[in-house]
């Protein structure tokens, strides 16, 4: 088997189903594919989709259950499980041109230094684009257009959840997702996949590939202003749950960013972007200092 393609979901089932459907399609040998849904504790119909899907198509859809709830479980499900060579991660809300799986091989067959491959990923808007996000905080919603030919990417530039993939044999040397990172039910935890990759490029490359593109829907919900300033919120926490910020400069030095924030955002409050940005830098620095207290042990 050449390619295990996960897709890990929650209460997602009809997003879902037109995931797998875009991979059905794909212009790869089709014995070659296997996709592997791992359902993690779904409440809705997502058994029921997954199950139809491979009724019609035999072996080459797989359903797991996965009952411990968190993205990075869900992950690490879905390496133990994968048959493939390589393990290409499409999330639940994604879809997947008809040459992605082609594309990402092509780019992990040109050298067994490559241990990690992504793609382009392009927004479907649910709803109009905001014309208020920051232009440097796009990337909060899984959004990447990183270069126009195949090229490697250098630290600290990842590839995204929603399309990377990795050669199996990597998890043979290095520990896969740290679970106490990546979501968890309703929290927006991240991170997971920049602190595995950081690990992963101690012995192997990572490359970026254009042609291996997908859609992202970002749904109505995603596009509002409260949703955008938890996800910095989180950002923030994730970032000093992966450094393990626990020093009470570490500490001091938030607190003092985000003083001056509150500042430049009270002098900047008539000019709305301007503002925007200093909240963003406000809630992200909270987010570090729920991090460290509460996430390290010290809350």
């Amino acid at each position: 088997m050449k390619v295990t393609v996960a897709i890990c979901t929650h209460n997602r089932a009809k997003d879902t189903g037109e995931a797998i459907e875009s991979v059905l399609v794909q212009n790869y040998e089709p014995e070659q594919i296997e996709i592997v849904v791992i359902d993690n504790r779904s409440t809705d119909n997502t058994a029921e989709v997954v199950g139809s899907l491979a009724q019609r198509h035999g072996a080459r859809v797989r359903y797991v259950l996965e009952n411990k709830l968190g993205l990075s479980v869900a992950r690490n499900r879905a390496i133990k499980e994968a048959k493939g060579e390589y393990i290409l991660f499409l999330d639940d809300d994604a879809l997947a041109s008809p040459g992605w799986v082609r594309h990402i091989v092509e780019v992990f067959e040109s050298s067994p230094d490559i241990g990690c491959v992504g793609g382009r990923i392009d927004p479907i808007w649910e709803v109009a684009e905001p014309d208020w996000i920051p232009e440097e905080h796009r990337s909060v919603f899984t959004i990447l257009d990183y270069a126009d030919k195949v090229k490697e990417m250098p630290a600290p530039a990842i590839p995204y959840g929603a399309n990377v993939a990795f050669r199996t044999s990597v998890f043979r040397h290095f520990k896969p997702f740290r679970e106490d990172l990546g979501r968890v039910g309703t929290n927006l935890l991240s991170s997971e996949e920049s602190e595995l990759i950081a690990r992963i490029r101690e012995r192997y490359t990572v490359f970026y590939t254009p042609h291996a593109s997908v859609q992202h829907k970002i749904a109505k919900e995603r596009t509002t202003k409260k949703w955008f300033l938890k996800r910095i919120f989180w950002q923030g926490v994730s970032d000093a749950v992966k450094r393990q910020d626990r020093s009470f400069t570490m500490i001091v030095k938030h607190v003092i960013r985000m003083v001056q924030a509150v500042g430049a955002s009270l002098l900047s409050i008539f000019h709305f972007k301007r503002f925007i940005r200093q909240v963003v830098k406000i809630c992200y620095r909270n987010g570090s200092l729920v991090g460290i207290l509460r996430y390290n042990g010290r809350g």
